[in-house]
């Protein structure tokens, strides 16, 4: 029996890789977040909850593998932003209690959490929109208005903003954190993707994002498009991916899609493309057990709405933490 943990069980990228794992006779699930009210945790039997530091504390990426090592865990996987980095720079050392990390590179993660990085490295490869860094030479380019600034780094919508003229732009001063991008008028979708160890696309699904609650797709369809699965597929490859992504595109004026980002990890609205066809989680995890999948797998085109589901429980069961407080909220670690 494989002993799996899985981190951010407050959030919907963990419950859906919680509740993908559950599905197998062959694995034994725990579940780990730095509050006692994530949902994700009640999924799991009273013995296999987890209660862990935040993720952006010092005292974090110790406890995790000491927790791992007392706990047996053959397999970690993490479905939150801010852990992914610290966690694969000291992949070894998980390795050495005997868990192996089921995320992409560290070099990739870096590449994929500085949005100017990335764009310089898949523009060679795939259509990205012209980005600069809000510096002298980015504010005196010839844009056409409007344009977009936004964060090198951070994850969902926070300061991205969207500038009017040139005389908003020049207001803005220079700060090398942030970057100027062209602003692409066209459909936006989110192409999840899943590589093998070795950087080879096994699948690309694309989805739509019909209604969005709080930065979550709420209601949803995978879309059976060749251009945004050879597209998201080239930038899986331009960044060396292996493991699972959640790739960002948006159409072009002149129709082609163009990167926006790249999100290393599992999204939130991974559950319909499991239910599509593709089970990234259980794919990962035979990838680094080093079971045999498919070289390709397909989907379908299906569509998908949500709702709230309740799980009751004794408050006696509600496992108390003090690290809310401290942090982005459930599942943000």
């Amino acid at each position: 029996m494989t002993r799996v943990l899985v981190t951010g069980a407050g959030g919907p990228a963990g419950v859906a890789v919680i509740r993908s794992l559950l599905a197998r006779d062959d694995v034994h699930v725990l579940a780990a977040d730095m509050d006692g009210w994530a949902s994700g945790l009640y999924l799991v039997p009273a013995d296999n909850r987890r209660i862990v530091p935040a993720g952006r504390s010092a005292e974090f990426v110790d406890e995790l593998i000491a927790m791992c090592e007392t706990d047996s865990v053959d397999v970690l996987f993490s479905t939150v932003d801010v852990e992914l980095p610290e966690l694969a720079r000291r992949r070894d050392e998980l390795l050495a209690v005997g868990t192996s990390l089921a995320a992409p590179s560290f070099e990739t993660l870096t590449v994929c959490l500085d949005k100017f990085q990335l764009a310089e490295r898949c523009a060679p490869l795939t259509a990205v929109p012209e980005t600069h860094l809000l510096d002298a030479d980015g504010v005196a380019r010839e844009w056409r208005f409007p344009v977009i600034i936004k964060p090198r780094s951070g994850a969902g919508s926070r300061g991205v903003r969207l500038i009017p003229d040139r005389e908003a732009l020049e207001a803005l001063g220079f700060d090398e954190s942030i970057i100027i991008q062209e602003n692409l008028p066209g459909e936006e979708f989110s192409v999840d993707v899943i590589a093998d160890l070795h950087g080879n696309v096994i699948a690309a699904v694309p989805r739509s994002r019909e209604r969005v609650d709080s930065g979550v797709s709420i209601a949803g369809r995978t879309v059976n498009r060749p251009e945004l699965i050879r597209t998201a597929s080239e930038v899986a490859r331009a960044i060396r991916l292996s493991g699972v992504a959640n790739v960002q595109l948006r159409y072009s004026d002149a129709g082609v899609p163009a990167l926006l980002e790249v999100n290393p990890r599992f999204p939130g609205a991974m559950p319909l493309t499991i239910a599509a066809g593709v089970d990234m989680p259980s794919l990962l995890l035979d990838l680094v057990l080093g079971r045999r999948v498919p070289s390709s797998v397909d989907f379908i085109e299906l569509a998908n709405v949500r709702y709230l589901e309740d799980v009751f429980l004794p408050v006696e069961d509600v496992l108390v933490s003090d690290n809310a407080a401290h942090d982005d909220g459930p599942g943000e670690e």
